[in-house]
């Protein structure tokens, strides 16, 4: 079947809730507004239960249906959209762009959000499920690791969520369509932060100082070599040292230097080995140069990696909703999820849904797809009818 009839009825007022958290746009866990919007909403639909403050601003919604599941059937699955936006200044000029200088909805949780509230309307008043479907409303999925601290605070065990799923809007991908895979789906992400102690001194004397810009420089060519020589060319890596810090005058030598950078990876093996050759490059630098080389290595987000089983049922759905000509397998991507913790706590998939030709995530000029609503507000609606079938 195409989308479900009652969600193109629907597709209005989901469309003016993504316009009101877009033109009102939070960061990290700073989503008491958004939040407060989420809950609110959720009450109004008759949600059986309305929890808030978990992940310190999460939000979870329980909707029971009309039956129970039988004797070991899924009795419960959780649905999870992020609420908090980015800060970068909106260049869209659209009539719901942001009203907060310095802030928007660059990466499309607002339509995230308002998607599963669309979902969670229809879902509480068809019911037409047995056990529970739980939706989780997320904050800091941009670099806060929402998803991990709600699981901290019980997220699983308190309301029973047996599987999980998550959506993500695609640019790119043309709207009506979805994209998917088995497996590692999204990438590893982790920090490298470098200082870099030399020998300052006059521009003109370069024989008397240990230049830190030209040890940075050295570094910054040996750290690429990590992947182009270490790593197996049939597996992924990145290393992108992206900030380099030195000096203030022309005709100064900086004593220190300081650079970032961050590094992808796609299974536990090949992180260990750029985590390790990191060190190995940083120390062989100091040595070689004399400078003194201090590294700071964060580990960030896990790998995003889809359960098999899931990751099927969650395809076929989409095939339900889109059409089987309309769902693709997808390559892994080399950005970071958070939702990584959810499936690293659950059996679960992550999927991609149509935003067309729009401006990439996390670009000034990007904007959510309200064409993308119908179908992503559908596979909520018939992923949760599917998995908790009512006999």
């Amino acid at each position: 079947m195409p989308i479900v009839n009652r969600v193109a009825d629907l597709q209005p007022d989901i469309q003016a809730w993504r316009r009101v958290i877009h033109e009102n746009p939070e960061l990290l866990y700073d989503v008491h507004r958004t939040a407060a919007f989420v809950a609110d909403r959720l009450r109004e639909f008759g949600c059986d239960e309305v929890a808030t403050g978990l992940g310190r601003t999460g939000v979870v919604g329980v909707i029971k249906g009309k039956q129970q599941p039988g004797k070991g059937e899924i009795k419960v699955i959780g649905l999870r959209a992020d609420m908090d936006a980015l800060p970068i200044e909106e260049q869209t000029n659209l009539p719901h762009a942001s009203k907060i200088s310095g802030k928007m909805h660059a990466c499309g949780h607002d339509g995230h959000t308002a998607m599963l509230l669309g979902a969670a309307r229809y879902l509480a008043e068809t019911r037409n499920f047995a056990g529970d479907a739980v939706v989780i409303f997320q904050p800091a999925e941009e670099g806060g690791a929402g998803a991990a601290a709600m699981i901290q605070d019980g997220l699983m065990d308190r309301f029973g969520i047996e599987q999980v799923y998550g959506m993500h809007n695609g640019p790119g991908i043309p709207v009506g369509c979805f994209a998917i895979r088995p497996g590692p789906v999204m990438a590893a992400t982790d920090s490298i932060d470098i200082k870099i102690e030399g020998l300052g001194g006059h521009a003109a004397r370069p024989n008397k100082c240990i230049d830190s810009v030209l040890v940075g420089s050295q570094l910054i060519t040996a750290l690429q070599s990590i992947v182009s020589r270490t790593i197996d060319p049939l597996e992924s890596a990145v290393v992108s040292i992206c900030e380099f810090h030195a000096g203030n005058a022309r005709n100064v030598i900086p004593h220190t230097a300081e650079l970032r950078g961050t590094v992808r990876t796609l299974t536990p093996e090949v992180r260990e080995t750029v985590e390790k050759r990191v060190h190995e490059v940083c120390e062989g630098v100091a040595k070689m140069t004399g400078a003194k080389i201090d590294l700071t290595y964060e580990r960030g987000y896990p790998v995003t990696k889809n359960h098999a089983e899931q990751t099927d049922f969650a395809t076929q759905v989409a095939k339900e909703v889109a059409g089987a000509q309309n769902v693709h397998e997808m390559p892994p991507l080399m950005g970071a999820e958070d939702f990584s913790y959810m499936l690293e706590a659950r059996p679960g998939a992550f999927i991609f849904c149509g935003n067309g030709d729009s401006a990439g995530l996390h670009h000034p000029a990007y904007d959510f797809n309200d064409e993308a609503i119908v179908y992503g507000t559908s596979y909520w609606i018939k992923l949760v009818e599917n998995r908790l079938a009512a006999s």
